[in-house]
């Protein structure tokens, strides 16, 4: 799925997101330790505006020399704890990135990979995936807002991208230097 959703996505000319080209450094500005305010819809895309809110930890570090970052993060929900990972590899001959996670409730199961670029300050990524045995498209937005904020955002489209329910969304506070 990788290579045919890295393929698809390079001869993609999406204006938003292709119109200005991607760097190795795109994500150093997230990299450090964050506070998580997360909102996550209750129910997806079953017209529901009903939002649970819980809090996090995030710490974002760069490896592989740079063209490489991962975030590991700790998440207090329903009065459990919560750990997941998350993994983004930039690759410099098609200057896309790729995005996965990993969740520490089933940690032998990689998400679906989606792919993106930065323009104008903001990371779209795209993927493929199924949402209740339907296939969707789901988008993830990696905004930074100030040197000490960042946004974090998921929607999920049921209809080729007619429209999108935003279902997920993680504002970061930097907590370190």
């Amino acid at each position: 799925m990788q290579l045919s959703l890295l393929a698809a996505f390079s001869e993609l000319a999406v204006p938003t997101v292709a119109a200005q080209s991607s760097a190795v450094h795109d994500f150093d500005a997230f990299l450090g330790k964050w506070q998580v305010r997360h909102r996550r819809l209750k129910q997806r895309l079953a017209g529901n505006s009903e939002w649970e809110e819980f809090d996090g930890t995030s710490h974002w570090q760069s490896i592989l020399g740079g063209i490489a970052n991962f975030n590991e993060s700790v998440v207090q929900r329903s009065g459990a704890t919560y750990r997941s990972l998350g993994l983004r590899a930039f690759d410099e001959k098609t200057n896309v990135w790729t995005d996965w996670s990993l969740s520490g409730r089933d940690p032998t199961k990689i998400s679906v990979d989606g792919v993106g670029r930065f323009a104008n300050g903001v990371g779209t990524f795209f993927a493929d995936d199924t949402f209740e045995g339907k296939p969707i498209r789901v988008r993830g937005t990696f905004t930074l807002l100030t040197p000490r904020s960042m946004e974090w955002a998921q929607a999920f489209s049921p209809d080729g991208e007619r429209t999108w329910e935003t279902n997920y969304v993680m504002q970061h506070t930097r907590i370190d230097g």
